[in-house]
């Protein structure tokens, strides 16, 4: 497996355990940094920002939330990812890590592979965006000679990044990919304009990305989710919000991914938004995304079939979906064959 290069900042005040995780960090060639406490935590990340923290939360003076609070505050550490790493394990506890901006937690005592591989995941993550940032700038001071070949670039790196979703969670593998092809089936369909049609597609291919911040054990588990669980997965879209917003691409992409959930009569969430208030791009990927998920297969129940899918967008017209592009929809499955490709 290549290398993912990269610096971590590892805070921990007990010697041993700091000790014990920067030698494993070492060893697999990272550039590891240490501190005993959150101030010098705090120094060192300011004044020499890393690509990654790996966190403890019960720390004495300033614990791991305050440290992260403040990480999250400065300009120059709020986009670097936070993992806490500690031994508390109520789900509460993990909740407000995620709240303070934490990309991931993993419990103490942790099994070094599983480490290992979130640790490679989140630094992944970030080289991406940083690289879509990059290309986004690219295009910007090259767009006459090179629009062409800067979107395809794009489009390679979006969907590297929806990738990324999909090893943590290999039930939804293909999800946003074909959620995105009916998306845009739907949308040439309602004869939207080619620019928002591009939007769509990039949108729907990373409208999970916010999943990265959801613990992998929560996604695939087989049994009835609890409602704080339920709460967790609920973060998504703003979580892949909170991924994208920074990245200045020539579609509202974000505000796309953020608003995929909100249904029509304001029972959606992250906003409660209502008709008109919800783009079009996301009530169209609103209803691609309900469609695909119930036709396929989950952990926790086996595929529904699309004709219940079908019949739960007809049932939900003009409350939760939008009806233009309910019978968009249901035009294409039932008149024009549609099909998800392979």
């Amino acid at each position: 497996m290549t290398t993912i290069n990269g610096k971590i900042l590892v805070v921990d005040d007990t010697t041993a355990s700091l000790k014990l995780l920067t030698d494993i960090l070492k060893a697999e060639g990272y550039e590891v940094r240490s501190a005993v406490s959150g101030e010098l935590a705090l120094h060192s990340a300011t004044s020499n920002p890393p690509d990654l923290v790996l966190l403890d939360i019960r720390m004495p003076e300033m614990d791991g939330y305050e440290v992260c609070r403040h990480l999250k505050a400065r300009p120059e550490t709020r986009n670097v990812p936070v993992i806490f790493v500690s031994a508390a394990a109520e789900t509460d506890e993990k909740v407000k890590g995620f709240e303070l901006g934490a990309v991931d937690y993993v419990a103490k005592p942790y099994q070094c592979a599983e480490l290992l591989a979130r640790v490679r995941t989140h630094l992944e993550l970030n080289q991406l965006r940083n690289h879509l940032e990059s290309l986004v700038e690219e295009r910007t001071d090259k767009l006459r000679e090179s629009e062409k070949k800067l979107k395809a670039s794009l489009l390679d790196s979006v969907t590297a990044l929806a990738s990324i979703v999909e090893m943590r969670d290999p039930y939804t593998a293909g999800h946003q990919r074909r959620a995105a092809q009916l998306a845009v089936a739907i949308a040439k369909e309602l004869q939207l304009p080619v620019g928002q049609v591009e939007g769509l597609y990039l949108a729907g291919v990373v409208h999970d990305v916010g999943k990265i911040r959801v613990p992998a054990e929560i996604l695939s588990n087989p049994r009835k989710l609890t409602g704080m669980e339920i709460g967790l997965i609920k973060e998504h879209a703003h979580n892949g919000y909170e991924i994208l917003k920074t990245i200045d691409f020539p579609w509202s992409i974000a505000q796309i991914v953020l608003q995929h959930h909100e249904r029509l009569d304001g029972s959606g969430y992250p906003a409660g938004f209502k008709d008109k208030e919800i783009m079009i791009e996301a009530r169209i990927l609103a209803v691609s995304d309900v469609i695909e998920a119930m036709a396929s297969h989950r952990p926790y129940r086996a595929a529904l079939g699309l004709d219940m899918a079908l019949e739960e967008i007809t049932r939900n017209r003009g409350k939760l979906y939008d009806p233009a592009v309910v019978d968009a929809c249901i035009k294409l499955f039932r008149e024009q064959g549609f099909n998800f490709s392979s």
